[in-house]
Parts: C-alpha cells; structure tokens; sequence
C-alpha cells in the first residue's frame, strides 16, 4: 500500500472515530444553555451526556464483532449513516425527550465507528515504530477531538445556538464518506458470522438498567419501585451478561482475551483516568457558566493548551513506547494529569479562571498525552491481530462505563452535597429569603443554576455548590493517580511488544 493511501487512510479513521469523541465532550459547554432552553435539570443533563455514552458503550462490541465478520469499513459506511442522521434529528429536536432519544441513536451510529477505525489503522500499518506513530497519531487527533468539543462548542454556542453543536457533524460525515473510497475493506476471515444475541441483549439491559437507576434514584427516590427495579434488573443482567459469555461458542466479548496480564491492567487503567476526564469534563463547564458567570466560549477556551499538547505530543510519544514500552510512560502520565486536575480545587466563584485554569490545563494535556497513545498501542498489542476490532471495542466499552459511572455517581454525591449544604447556608436565613433560595435551587434540579436569585443569594448558591465540585475534583484526581500506581504495578511491557 503506498504511503499516500496510509496516509488518506489514517485521515479518514481520524475523522470516522474523532466526530463521535467529538460529540462526548463538544455538548458539554452547551448543557447551560440547553438547561435554560428546555429546563432539564441535572439528571434532564445526565441523560444527554450518559444516553450517548450508555449506546455507544452498548453497541461497541456489537459494532465491532459485526466489523471483525462482515467487514469493517461497511460498519462504518452503515455508522456514518445512523450517526448523521440522528445529528440532524438532536439539531432540530424540539424538546427534552426528543434530543434524549436523538442522542440515543447517535451513540448507536457512533458504536460502529470507533473499533473499526482503530482496527484498520493496525490492519495498514504493520510495523511496530510505523504502527505505533500511526496509533499516536489517531490517538493524538481523536483526544484533540474530546478536548476541542468545548471550545469549538463553546463558540457555536455563544455565535449561534446549542442546535449548531450537533449539526457541525453533518459536513464532517460528508467529508469522510468522501474518503472511504480509498480505504481497503478489512475482516476477520475466522470470525464466525454470527452475532450473540443474547450477549447483545444482557449488556444492553445491564447497562441501561444500572445507568437508569443511577441517574432517576436522587429524582425519583431510593425507594421508587421503577428506581430499584432498574438497579437490581441491570445488575443481575450484568451477571448473566458474564456468564453467557463464558458458554456460547462464539461471545461478542471473548472473556479469553483477559488472560493477558497487560489488557487486564490497561482497562483498568482506562477506567481510572477516564472516569476523571468524562466527570470533570461535564461538571466543569457546569461550575464555569452557572457558579462563576463565564461564557461558553471561555469555558472551552481556557482548555486549549490540553487540546494544543495533544496535537504536539501524541505521536511522538506513540512512537518512544512502540520502541520503549509503554508502562513508563503509562504510569507518570496519569499522575501528572492528576497533578493538573488538582489545581482546580483552587476554584472558587470570584476566582481568576485564567490565572488557575490555563496552568492546570497545561498540566493536564501533558498527562493525558503521556498516557492516551501509550495506552491504546497496548491494548491493540496484547491480544491477537484477528481481535484487534473487539480489543478495540473492549477498551472503548471500559472507558464508556467510566464515563457512565463517573456522570451517574458523582451526580448522586453533587446532588446530595449541595443539598445538604444549602439546608445548612438556609438556617441562617430570614424565612423569605430561605424559601426563595431552596425555590430557584428546585427549579434548578441541581444543576447550580442561579438564575433568578439576588446577588446575595446567587453567592451563597455558588459556595454551597463549589464545595461539591471540589469533592468532584478531589475523586477524580484520585482514580487517575491510581491509574498511574497500576500501570506501575501490573504492566508489563518491552520494546515493540506488549
């Protein structure tokens, strides 16, 4: 294959795999604006951001092991179509429910996207240095893809409407079928062609029901039989989820792939560190628009210098650990993402965003481009050539989970602190003005929203709030610091192989 057509190839993959991380994090600066329009709520916000991540981490293994058997460039063909048209429907929804449901169908679009572009990538590029630039490159792009969202949606927000977020995707999808032309089709000729149902079904349900119960439970109550039914049905179908994995002949998620030492310990690492970028990622601009009183634009802009190091940096370090191994790498990048994610625990409603965020950004865009190509370069070389598309998906599925959980519980905790600590601030407080602060924090579903609160009031709102964030902040810099130990601990890696 000419170095051209790699080079189309890689291109085309970037973008296939970058508009769907795009979407993770680009809707998260406008969630403020999508609170005001259509009053949703914290768990109304939850479900735009987890109802995308719930489908897409559902159908990952699916889009996968159905690229793995019937090729994964029709996969994507048949991605680029679900996920343009449900684009166009999250766009022009008139309401709440029917951009959830459009964000639904997006996921699904998106979930035959990402394994197939990382498993073509593997499949052009053979050799360890070549493929490990090459995965550098993809990994570099697609995070720039996650880290960008909030600029380029903090601008289309402030420019425009949050409608324009979701409709950007639509030239992006044109360009890429345009490239597809030049992509070869790619397979596992000993994949058998058949797809595992019942695996599908029970991960769909084990996920959807545990996310439903997470998000509903602080709403609805602990107690409300739709809550527990969701909970304990999820649950119990992610137990049955593992054990038809372990008999059926052919398994949409080969558990025999965790035999290797090093995949156990990467998605244990991915679960750790993208815990910490999916619950800071929405939280953040959160924090930024509603308690501090910033813009869109700002919220995104002050992350540019992670999105700008990702760019630098990404293919450099995919290459050193294809020639050096990855767990150096793997275990101080984590850290030093910590190191920057901590600096936030400076943040308070009258700070200087630009003096505490732009350092911490920095920090942070150097971890997360010490870790991302290492870690996805790993994943791809622990297991067999012929499952690079459900390694792939694997590894895609873990850090969805972490999203999930990390969006679901840390909204449990924000919830219940700023609860308890506007009970606390209200004591104190003459009736009146009591009343009015617990009305507009109702309205606001725990969102932090002030809207319609005297400045007063609006300032108390904001401290009862940050020191939730805080313990936001406090969490996820402590599972990327594990990450980091685990990696440390429990890969083991020499130069060109896992």
């Amino acid at each position: 294959m000419t170095q051209k057509a790699q080079r189309l190839t890689l291109i085309a993959m970037v973008m296939a795999s970058g508009i769907v991380f795009l979407d993770s994090t680009v809707v998260n600066v406008a969630l403020p604006a999508i609170d005001r329009d259509l009053k949703m709520g914290l768990s109304g916000l939850q479900w735009i951001v987890d109802g995308y991540i719930l489908t897409l981490a559902a159908f990952l293994i699916v889009g996968g092991s159905l690229g793995d058997s019937y090729g994964r460039k029709k996969a994507m063909l048949a991605g680029l179509i679900i996920f343009g048209a449900s684009s166009i429907g999250c766009g022009l929804a008139p309401d709440a429910r029917m951009l959830v449901v459009a964000r639904l169908l997006q996921g699904v679009g998106g979930a035959f996207l990402v394994p197939g572009s990382l498993a073509i990538i593997t499949a052009v590029f053979t050799g360890p240095e070549e493929r490990g630039k090459a995965i550098g490159t993809w990994a570099g792009w697609s995070g720039i893809t996650s880290l960008i969202g909030p600029f380029l949606g903090g601008w289309l927000v402030d420019s425009f409407s949050w409608h324009m977020v979701f409709l950007i995707n639509v030239p992006v999808i044109a360009v890429v079928f345009w490239l597809l032309r030049s992509v070869p089709e790619s397979y596992d000729r000993q994949s058998p062609r058949k797809l595992d149902l019942a695996g599908a079904t029970l991960g769909i349900a084990g996920l959807g029901g545990t996310v439903y119960g997470l998000i509903e439970g602080p709403v609805l109550g602990w107690d409300n039989w739709l809550v527990l039914v969701s909970l304990v049905g999820g649950l119990a179908a992610c137990g049955l989820f593992i054990l038809v994995e372990l008999k059926v002949d052919h398994p949409m998620m080969p558990l025999t792939l965790f035999r290797s030492g090093n995949f156990r310990a990467v998605n244990l690492v991915t679960l750790g560190v993208y815990f910490a970028l999916y619950g800071v990622g929405f939280f953040f601009p959160l924090y930024v628009q509603h308690i501090m009183g910033q813009s869109a634009l700002v919220s995104g802009v002050v992350m540019l210098p992670s999105s700008i190091l990702m760019l630098l940096l990404s293919p450099r370090i995919g290459k050193l650990a294809g020639r050096y191994g990855a767990r150096p790498f793997m275990t101080v990048g984590p850290m030093i993402y910590a190191a920057g994610l901590l600096l936030f625990l400076f943040l308070q409603p009258d700070s200087n965003i630009w003096l505490i965020v732009l350092p911490a950004a920095f920090i942070m865009g150097l971890g997360l481009s010490t870790t991302v190509a290492p870690l996805t370069g790993i994943v791809m070389a622990s297991v067999p050539a012929q499952n690079a598309g459900v390694a792939s998906a694997i590894n895609n599925v873990v850090s969805r989970i972490a999203a999930l959980l990390a969006i679901a519980g840390l909204g449990i905790l924000v919830s219940q602190l700023f609860a308890n600590n506007l009970d606390a601030v209200a004591r104190d407080l003459p009736a009146e003005k009591a009343n009015l602060l617990h009305m507009v924090a109702k309205a606001s579903k725990g969102s932090g929203n002030s809207q319609g609160l005297p400045p007063d009031l609006a300032i108390l709102n904001g401290e009862a709030y940050t020191t939730a964030f805080h313990w936001v902040i406090f969490i996820c810099a402590g599972l990327a610091f594990l990450g980091g130990l685990i990696s440390l601990l429990l890969i083991r890696t020499s130069p060109g192989k896992a």
